[in-house]
C-alpha cells in the first residue's frame, strides 16, 4: 500500500490547487455499511457511518446513521450468509434521513440470520 502527501497539485494544464478535491469520487463511494449479527444477541460486528442498530422484532431491524445523506433517495444492497429457501428477499424500507428499516422474509414469515450485510450509496 501506498500514501501519497501533498501541499500542492499540479493539474496537466499546469495550474494548482491546495485543497485536493475529487468530487466524482463521493458519488461512487458507499455512503454507510454494516455486518451484524442477527441471531442470538444481535451485535454491529463491522461498520461505518453507522451510529447504532435496533433489533425491532423478528428479522427486522433498524440501522441509524451516524452522518445522515443529503436526501432520502439513497439505495442499498442487502445480503445475507446463509441460504434462505422459499424466495427469500429483504425490504429497505421506510428510508428516511435518520436511517433505514431493513426486514428479512423467507416468503412465509420474518426470520433471523445469522449475518447480515448491508450497503447504502447516496448522492
Amino acid at each position: 500500500m501506498s500514501t501519497i502527501k501533498a501541499n500542492t497539485l499540479l493539474h496537466s494544464d499546469g495550474t494548482t490547487t491546495t485543497q485536493p478535491s475529487i468530487p466524482a469520487l463521493d458519488q461512487r463511494m458507499a455512503h454507510s455499511f454494516i455486518t451484524f449479527q442477527g441471531t442470538g444477541t444481535v451485535a454491529i460486528l463491522a461498520s461505518y457511518n453507522v451510529s447504532s442498530l435496533v433489533d425491532n422484532a423478528t428479522g427486522q431491524y433498524t440501522v441509524n446513521f451516524t452522518t445522515n445523506p443529503s436526501n432520502i433517495y439513497y439505495t442499498s444492497l442487502v445480503s445475507s450468509d446463509e441460504n434462505m429457501d422459499d424466495t427469500p428477499w429483504t425490504e429497505h424500507t421506510n428510508q428516511a434521513i435518520g436511517g433505514y428499516q431493513l426486514r428479512l422474509y423467507n416468503g412465509q414469515a420474518y426470520i433471523d440470520v445469522r449475518r447480515i450485510f448491508s450497503l447504502i450509496f447516496s448522492t
